[in-house]
């Protein structure tokens, strides 16, 4: 069995949520299949290792969940971008669509540095949205996206495109 097989058995449908009408991917079960979750992490491992990187990025909250333990394998600093009201000191932040709603983004401003390569991470690319408001705020820092990467990936909402015009580079383990 692959691995995009493999994940794909192990994420939950939920539907109607947040909204109805819409089918959520929630990858919260995989967290409960240790020896997956830990195929999935050495397989991110494998893509960057050797990849020109200063940093992942991990979008709040799933993102956090492969996006940290990422950048410890890779020895790299870990950025947090929170939804806004959750970090304490001087911050940007970015608003943009999401497919149910609208959102606000924020980063710590010192987090990244000009001229740093940062990867961006999340649990699941969409339409796109959140990926391309967290390059923009590791933009507005000084910093150059230098790809991005998904566990999921809904290729019918067209989110890939989307993110084509910052970074070429997107991988997503798993795409539906």
């Amino acid at each position: 069995m692959t691995l995009q097989s493999r994940i794909k058995a192990a994420i939950r449908d939920v539907p109607d949520f947040p909204k109805e009408g819409i089918l959520f991917k929630d990858v919260s079960t995989l967290l409960l299949h240790p020896a997956l979750a830990n195929h999935v992490l050495d397989s991110l491992v494998e893509t960057y290792a050797a990849a020109a990187l200063d940093a992942v990025a991990g979008i709040e909250s799933r993102g956090f969940l492969f996006g940290n333990a990422l950048a410890l394998r890779l020895g790299k600093p870990f950025v947090m971008i929170r939804k806004a009201g959750k970090l304490p000191a001087e911050k940007i932040s970015h608003s943009y669509e999401l497919e149910y709603g609208h959102a606000t983004i924020e980063m710590h401003r010192d987090a990244v540095s000009p001229g740093q390569r940062v990867l961006i991470h999340d649990d699941l690319l969409a339409t796109g949205g959140s990926a391309e408001a967290a390059a923009q705020l590791i933009r507005d820092a000084g910093a150059d996206v230098a790809g991005f990467s998904f566990l999921v990936e809904l290729g019918f909402l067209g989110g890939r495109s989307r993110l084509q015009a910052i970074h070429p580079e997107i991988r997503s383990l798993a795409v539906y």
